[in-house]
């Protein structure tokens, strides 16, 4: 080999292992593509609330952080982006500067790595406990995320940060999601020249989603609202999801009440008013059923919407979500009609799934 062959070999292995060795980009702007682009359909799917803390932790500590997600793990491993509400910081640094009746933090690598096994891709940071051990909670939250290549939005060093969305690609499509919290304290909410959570003012909201939606295919807003353990809506609440899909949003993901709320279908969106608890760390005895929301989208727009009854009462399930079938499916599904009803939603049970087609008015159209 003559020395110039030899000189141009070792550019290309010096250009391999430089590629090799990159790093990605930070989520915060976009995900890598995944999946192939052939398949016309898009999954999204949505749980509520994510805690893994509180009188949950000697169960987590004993039997590790993926857990509570032997069960349910795979309805978010087969969708094309899976996204939750995470709850209490990852970290173990970090001071408690508001005096608060209930704070959480977790173990910030065990955690994130647990998350990411299971499936998720991005977490809603607008909450009422993202800043519970201060800004360097929220912070060591974010680079936990980041590590284990999760996304996050809603939250920031300053107001335009937290209220910035992330970008995912996925089959070709660019899907920006937005968060916001409408739950105390004030002092969590970001400002200007300070950190914090993004609060979803209406006219933030109606300009960020238009901003999202002329750089992304499908928008999806997340909002921490209402009032914790009752399924009556505050007039706020649809004030806010309306607007969001007015200005271009085609879903709305709800969450804080802790358990089920109604499904309204407006315009060509959803608006998923609170899907209950997902995995978290206490023994409520209010917080007993919940759901997964798939959201299955064609040529961008929602064509049907999957709610998967879960059971989530602690005292039964030991923080390890449970599926429901049968009669316990068909009560929750039952329940969740009959919160739907008043919104012109009809929501149909197809073995042991409920089902919202593109369509609510018409119920031959819901069975898919």
């Amino acid at each position: 080999m003559t020395l110039i062959n030899k000189y141009n070999l070792l550019l290309v292995v010096t250009a391999q292992l430089l590629t090799a060795c990159a790093t990605h980009p930070e989520v915060r702007d976009a995900a890598p593509v995944a999946q192939d682009n052939t398949d016309s359909t898009l999954t999204i799917a949505a749980v509520g609330d994510i805690m893994m803390d509180g009188t949950a932790r000697p169960e987590f500590r004993k039997f590790g952080y993926d857990y509570p997600f032997v069960h349910v793990g795979k309805y978010l491993a087969r969708a094309d982006i899976a996204l939750g509400n995470l709850e209490g910081p990852l970290t173990t640094g970090g001071s408690i500067d508001v005096e608060k009746k209930y704070v959480f933090r977790s173990p910030p690598d065990k955690v994130a790595a647990a998350l990411a096994k299971t499936g998720f891709d991005v977490f809603s940071l607008a909450n009422n406990h993202t800043l519970d051990y201060g800004v360097q909670g929220m912070n060591d939250t974010i680079d936990a995320l980041k590590r284990h290549g999760l996304a996050y939005s809603g939250a920031g060093m300053d107001l335009a940060s937290a209220r910035k969305p992330v970008i995912i690609e996925r089959k070709g499509k660019r899907i920006a999601f937005l968060a916001y919290s409408l739950t105390f304290p004030e002092e969590f909410w970001a400002k200007k020249n300070q950190p914090g959570t993004a609060f979803g003012h209406e006219s933030h909201v109606r300009k960020d989603v238009a901003s999202a939606k002329a750089e992304a295919d499908i928008v999806i807003v997340s909002f921490h609202w209402g009032r914790e353990g009752t399924t009556e809506l505050r007039p706020y609440q649809t004030t806010l999801g309306r607007a969001a899909i007015d200005e271009g949003a085609a879903a709305v993901v709800g969450h804080h009440p802790h358990i089920l709320q109604g499904i309204e279908r407006y315009k060509q969106g959803v608006i998923l008013y609170s899907l209950g608890n997902f995995v978290f760390g206490s023994y409520s005895y209010r917080a007993k059923r919940a759901a997964i929301a798939e959201l299955v989208f064609e040529n961008n727009l929602i064509n049907t919407v999957r709610m998967i009854p879960i059971n989530v009462f602690n005292p039964q399930v030991v923080f390890q979500p449970q599926i429901l079938t049968g009669e316990k499916a068909a009560e929750v599904i039952s329940e969740l009609s009959k919160l739907s009803q008043p919104l012109g939603v009809a929501v149909n049970n197809d073995s042991d799934v409920g089902i919202i087609g593109n369509n609510s008015q018409d119920v031959s159209l819901l069975a898919q």
